[in-house]
């Protein structure tokens, strides 16, 4: 009888010890795991942190942040799958079959999935070459705004009107970023073909170096306007462009505060700011014969 007891305390402890001590190496898996993602994601904030002091441009401060969330985002998920290979192994679970079967899921996965996997590989390369940050105003995919969010993922613009737009980054082909290094404000104006051309040319210089010296947009112009000239002769108006060299994302308020100004400049110089008209030629015929050319009574509506 003492035999038995002492064999069934033995099985009831060999049955308890292999059930305690796998949980015990998984927890510890676990705590372990939770702590170097803590660990990795805390280095990786603080090198971040020590890497933007060092450095004054926004631009380059915005791309240290954009890979400083992808990196953590990436130790998140080594960690992760780390830990899941060693908690089957404890449980006994061969890792070699599953990683083989996973293999093939994967790659039937990968055909159906094209699309997402182009995202992720597309918002890879978006991050790495830094084509796109934070703070930037772009255009992607016949949609243009402020970039408020970039993942593997997506990219989360918000346009002028307040819309939200998420672009899966597979449909990113082109980049068009309207906030790296400097800008242009290009702009056109019309004037009656009557009008002096030199003398309109002149306010528009003139009044684009009266805005750089403006205290409120002396940091924002990097350059005295540039007058290109005559751009091209219009149906109502001959065309005149300039441009001004501007720090990033600042083109349209000067754009806009320059042609306010330019407006008071040319009532003040009785230059004419033309709008289209239209002239009615009257037929004396009902079958539509048009009256002989000139000479013939007109009238004309503006």
């Amino acid at each position: 009888m003492s035999d038995l007891a002492g064999g069934s305390v033995l099985l009831h402890a060999s049955t308890w010890s292999a059930f305690v001590l796998p949980a015990g190496r998984i927890a510890l898996i676990v705590i372990i795991a939770l702590t170097t993602g803590t660990i990795l994601h805390r280095l990786i904030r603080a090198f971040r942190q020590r890497v933007a002091v060092r450095m004054s441009e926004p631009e380059q401060i915005r791309r240290v942040e954009t890979l400083g969330r992808v990196f953590r985002y990436l130790a998140s998920l080594i960690v992760t799958l780390i830990a899941l290979v060693l908690i089957l192994s404890e449980l006994g679970i061969a890792v070699a079959p599953i990683l083989g079967a996973a293999g093939v899921v994967g790659l039937a996965i990968g055909f159906g999935a094209q699309s997402l996997v182009k995202d992720y590989f597309t918002g890879f390369f978006l991050l790495l070459e830094n084509q796109i940050n934070r703070g930037d105003v772009v255009q992607i995919a016949d949609k243009s705004g402020l970039v408020e969010d970039l993942t593997l993922r997506y990219v989360q613009l918000r346009d002028y009107d307040g819309n939200v737009h998420f672009v899966p980054n597979g449909m990113v082909s082109t980049v068009t970023n309207m906030g790296r290094g400097y800008a242009c404000a290009v702009i056109d104006v019309g004037i009656a073909y009557r009008g002096d051309i030199d003398t309109a040319l002149a306010v528009m210089r003139s009044t684009g170096e009266d805005l750089r010296g403006d205290a409120a947009f002396a940091d924002r112009i990097l350059g005295p306007v540039e007058i290109a000239g005559v751009e091209r002769w219009a149906d109502s108006a001959v065309i005149l462009r300039c441009r001004f060299r501007v720090a990033p994302l600042q083109q349209w308020d000067v754009r806009r505060e320059f042609l306010r100004r330019l407006k008071r400049a040319f009532d003040a110089h009785g230059i004419e700011i033309p709008f289209p008209q239209l002239a009615l030629h009257l037929a004396r015929e009902s079958a539509g014969t048009a009256p002989d050319w000139p000479g013939e009574q007109r009238g004309e509506r503006s």
